[in-house]
């Protein structure tokens, strides 16, 4: 039955435990008096459908532990069940099965005998399943809404003679389970706080606090809107006051807003008191502005002055303004950037029960990494990552518990579920609408767009004019041609998964529309991701109107368990035996569920800094820092700067004082001294550190950094080292050619090198040969679906991950006594189509002692876009040690190294491992002029660019890789499999949103490049 989304629960309002007398600061509602937590372990009981649930099976035995919040599926009763559109049963809405686990919450609790005479309160802030309450044998209430609280009055029915029996029944299918159909974990039980809390007989029903602005900002009014309600006849003395106290703790006003009996009674009738609203204003000079780099919070103290004495509730409140106006969302009358990312609820261990040290967790991280907004996808967040949001400075869109992608078309026109679009909208407002951090509220997610979004836009422009409303799916392209559409319930233009290409027309195109564009989802952030992400953002910036957007998205939501070897590992959909189920498209975050970061991470965190440095002008050392934040001075940041020459530092120094004002640059002219004219490649790279500690980061905390390229200044050439000269030596099957140390050694049946080394040693197990394969990231195609849309499908129909080389051609072209070369020709093909593939590589042993490797790669009639063009080689074990010069320190692409500094980096070919939930292609690093592998007895093996290439280093192969489901899958070989590339294609969002763009792919259909290989042997 939609219709009936809950019944006897209490209006929704927000929440503002009371205390006695009249506090002068937001006291931990948890210290009152009047509040019992509930929160802890219950007895737990997991039946199979819901006519199980009989007073027999209740009274018997089979009561096991659990704990709350908690999701039951977490806890050993059932398994969690991972679908992204798809309902996890076939039927029809708004049925569902009639197996349908239902699990029985029971817990005792006693009152204290202060609480008499007191109306009580039990409030439920989440739970995931249609919810049947009960108290001591009496039915109290249902609510099916799973992601804000219930409440109920259990004035009448609480003992305080003996302990109380609490029940909660919760089936874990329903009819509102048709609009949960988030991409995510179906969960079960009770996920969020439990908890009682007492108020006197005259009370606060609810609270919205409007601090409002004058049009230039420099001064404030604040209204307070205050439901107060009765048991019975309030008394003549009830009087509601209200004191503002600034960030710093002192009163704003002189004496507090007021209003007594006698103007309460003109809104309470005569018989019995209903709920009726007062209204206190008053006015706050030049008040401190709230802002995601600002969050300046002033406390709101509403005192009910009833039958026991003064009672008073406390908010934490801001002053700022949110306008759409122009192609622009201003907040407080400037158009900021959102460099923001999606967010569910969600931990490896306890599913949807989040732990406030898991939320700071997270609001800390995204501090550090430059994030300034979330959406909470695709529901209501925990009520304490709202309060986080307010201190510390996010930009929230709160969002409707509201999705029925399954049912796209459907449910948003079906009559039966117009009263939950409504209810579950006036939930999330009536809750969270004194947040200062929540810039928009969202209808919901994926559930395209009918009359039951007007009805329930109506209601949320009603219940709150101030913020401005957002919802994607009623300018969906699903839905029309254009983004024209939706005025009625979206003033923001807010597509997913939009192409740069499209939000690049759109704003080109200009029109009418005062509405701005910010993408609700991009960059889909699955697996090895985020390619393209630097052209987004120059996007952003260029273009008015373009305001950023919403990463998808914050974590990836694998499930920790733990296999028979006792390894430990993130579960995806499937992995539980749910069916059916999508896999690990679960796993789409820009961290891992223990909030490690990937690499992506820091190219975002480099994209959206706070601060650029650009180049002003190269001769003179002069650079210029442009503040790229919208309310406050570079004050707080202090910088560096280094100059390199050939990777290797020469100068340094220290920024002068940082204080260009927000949006504006300053310029700085560097002391480069006798360095300005050092010949060889030159970078002069900046970095910005934090001064001061936040309650985020410490002091000296790196918030951004940039390298500029300067104009290389030419030297003379370095001095030849002692000619050796070139031998060569030929066998049966055998080539050899030798420089001074160096020994390399052709098998003229295979083409293959098959030894080099110095001194004796061979650093081969296996020589190069051509590859143009990658172990298929997400976006290549998911490799546990088949999807014949997707690039790996056509790779795989090309053999591109079974190649098989053929030997065309060996010659030996003596070049004098400076340099002997080998030409070998293959043909390669992975479905014995010998002319897809030709490869030419020629091997000069050059009396330096180095092997030049030149490689010219042709491509057959029909094949393009393939993943890499490169050779791979197999090095001997040992081999552990890693030193480059190229970008690093982190993985990056051709589409994601913005973010990447050059430099000399050292590493371990251990360290190049990265443990993506589904394994995948990593390590990857380019634009590298030299590589270096050695091994502690000094043997090595180093790589030269002609100029440069491409590379990565690992202890595990690609079909390693390819072939593996879960981390658990691979085993670190002790070899090291090296490629060499001339180009890797570009990584794009394909697995949900656009592919690289064209100048990322491989789409030649030649390709020559070349290298220098020197061993090295033992010391």
């Amino acid at each position: 039955m939609p219709e009936l989304t809950a019944l006897n629960t209490l209006p929704p309002h927000a929440l503002a435990i009371p205390l006695p007398g009249t506090p002068s600061s937001a006291a931990d509602p948890a210290s009152s008096p009047w509040f019992q937590s509930l929160c802890g372990t219950w007895d737990f009981k997991l039946l199979p459908r819901p006519e199980a649930v009989t007073a027999e099976a209740l009274a018997g035995d089979g009561w096991a532990p659990i704990q709350v919040p908690g999701n039951w599926t977490m806890q050993g009763f059932g398994t969690p069940h991972y679908t992204n559109v798809q309902m996890p049963f076939p039927h029809l809405p708004p049925h569902v099965p009639e197996d349908n686990p239902t699990g029985v919450y029971r817990r005792s609790f006693e009152v204290p005998a202060s609480w008499k005479g007191r109306r009580i309160v039990l409030h439920i802030a989440g739970c995931e399943g249609a919810c049947y309450v009960y108290l001591n044998g009496e039915p109290v209430g249902l609510h099916k809404d799973s992601r804000t609280p219930a409440e109920y009055d259990l004035s009448q029915l609480v003992r305080f003679d003996a302990p109380n029996e609490l029940v909660a029944v919760v089936l874990r299918w329903s009819d509102a389970s048709f609009v949960e159909d988030q991409d995510h974990w179906w969960q079960s039980g009770i996920h969020r706080d439990v908890f009682l809390y007492a108020t006197d007989t005259v009370y606060l029903a609810d609270l919205f606090a409007q601090p409002e602005l004058n049009d230039d900002l420099s001064a404030g009014m604040l209204r307070v809107r205050c439901t107060l309600d009765a048991v019975g006849q309030p008394p003549e003395h009830t009087r509601v006051e209200a004191q503002l106290f600034d960030p710093s703790g002192k009163p704003v006003f002189a004496q507090p807003l007021s209003a007594s009996y006698r103007q309460l009674t003109s809104y309470w009738g005569a018989a019995r008191p209903a709920r009726q609203e007062v209204t206190l204003k008053g006015d706050v000079p030049a008040p401190l502005l709230w802002s995601a780099e600002t969050p300046h919070l002033y406390t709101l103290v509403v005192t009910v002055h009833g039958p026991a004495g003064p009672e008073s509730s406390a908010v934490q409140i801001g002053f700022r303004s949110v306008v759409v106006r122009d192609r622009q969302l201003l907040v407080n009358g400037v158009p900021v950037m959102i460099k923001g990312v999606n967010r569910h609820d969600h931990s490896d261990t306890a599913g949807k029960a989040v732990s406030r040290e898991l939320m700071e967790t997270d609001i800390r991280l995204m501090k550090q990494f430059n994030i300034n907004a979330v959406r909470a996808s695709h529901y209501p967040n925990d009520p304490y990552w709202i309060e986080l949001c307010d201190r510390y400075g996010m930009y929230l869109i709160d969002e409707a518990n509201i999705e029925s992608h399954a049912y796209y078309f459907d449910i948003c026109r079906d009559p039966r579920y117009t009263h939950a679009f409504v209810d579950r909208v006036r939930n999330m407002i009536e809750r969270d609408k004194n947040h200062p951090s929540i810039i928009a509220w969202s209808l919901g997610n994926e559930s395209g767009y009918g009359p039951n979004h007007d009805t329930a836009a109506g209601l949320a422009r009603s219940l709150d004019p101030s913020r401005p409303l957002h919802y994607e799916g009623a300018i969906s392209r699903w839905m029309g041609e254009s983004w024209e559409g939706g005025r009625n319930v979206t003033d923001i233009i807010c597509p997913m998964y939009a192409s740069i290409d499209e939000i690049v027309a759109w704003a080109e195109e200009g029109g009418d529309d005062p509405r701005p564009l910010i993408l609700c989802e991009y960059s889909h952030a699955m697996g090895n991701s985020n390619g393209c992400l630097s052209d987004y953002w120059e996007a952003f910036e260029k273009y008015r109107g373009l305001q950023g957007g919403f990463v998808w998205e914050w974590v990836d939501h694998g499930i920790r368990r733990t296999d028979e070897q006792g390894r430990t590992y993130w579960a995806y959909g499937g992995d539980f035996g749910d069916t059916p189920n999508d896999a690990n498209f679960v796993c789409d975050g820009l961290v891992w569920p223990d909030r490690t970061p990937h690499p992506a991470m820091y190219e975002l965190k480099h994209l959206i800094q706070p601060a650029r440095a650009e180049l002003a002008d190269g001769a003179s050392g002069t650079i210029r820092i442009v503040n790229r934040q919208d309310f406050r001075g570079l004050e707080w940041l202090r910088g560096t700067w280094e100059l390199t020459v050939d990777g290797e530092p020469v100068v340094s120094g220290e920024l002068p004082e940082l204080r260009a004002a927000p949006g504006e640059a300053q310029t700085v002219a560097l002391d480069l001294g006798a360095a300005a004219d050092m010949p060889g490649e030159r970078f002069l790279t900046v970095r910005f550190y934090q001064r001061e500690a936040t309650p985020w980061a410490p002091a000296g905390h790196e918030v951004g950094w940039d390298q500029i390229a300067l104009p290389a200044v030419a030297g003379a050439e370095a001095p030849a080292a002692t000619p050796a000269a070139v031998q060569v030596e030929q066998r049966p099957g055998r080539i050899v050619l030798s420089a001074g140390e160096l020994r390399a050694e052709f098998d003229t049946e295979s083409g293959a090198l098959v030894a080099l080394g110095a001194g004796g040693e061979n650093l081969l197990q296996r020589g190069p040969l051509l590859n143009v394969w990658r172990a298929a990231v997400d976006n290549d195609g998911l490799k546990l679906w088949d999807d014949p849309r997707k690039p790996l499908a056509r790779w795989k129909e090309l053999g591109l991950h079974n190649l098989k080389h053929k030997l065309e051609g060996i010659r030996l072209i003596e070049q004098g006594p400076d340099a002997v070369t080998v030409e070998i020709a293959h043909a390669a093909s992975g479905r014995e189509q010998w002319t897809d593939f030709s490869h030419i590589h020629r091997y000069t042993v050059l009396s330096s002692g180095e092997l030049l490797v030149e490689n010219e790669v042709r491509i057959g009639e029909g094949i393009s876009d393939i993943p890499r063009v490169g050779v791979s080689l197999v090095l001997a074990p040992g081999l552990e040690r890693l030193e480059w010069f190229g970008r690093g320190p982190w993985d990056n692409y051709s589409d994601r190294k913005a973010s990447a500094i050059v430099g000399r980096w050292q590493s371990t070919v251990s360290e190049q491992y990265v443990p993506y939930i589904m394994p995948q292609e990593h390590g990857h690093k380019t634009d590298v002029r030299r590589l270096a592998l050695s091994g502690e007895d000094g043997r090595g093996l180093e790589v030269r660019g002609q100029p440069t290439f491409e590379f990565s280093a690992l202890h595990l192969s690609d079909d390693d890789l390819f072939r593996a489901t879960h981390t658990t899958d691979l085993a670190p070989r002790p070899e090291v499999y090296l490629n060499i590339d001339a180009a890797q294609r570009g990584l794009g969002t394909l697995s949900c949103g656009p592919d690289t763009l064209e100048r990322y792919r491989l789409l030649e259909s030649e390709y020559r490049f070349a290298f220098r290989l020197r061993p090295t042997g033992r010391q």
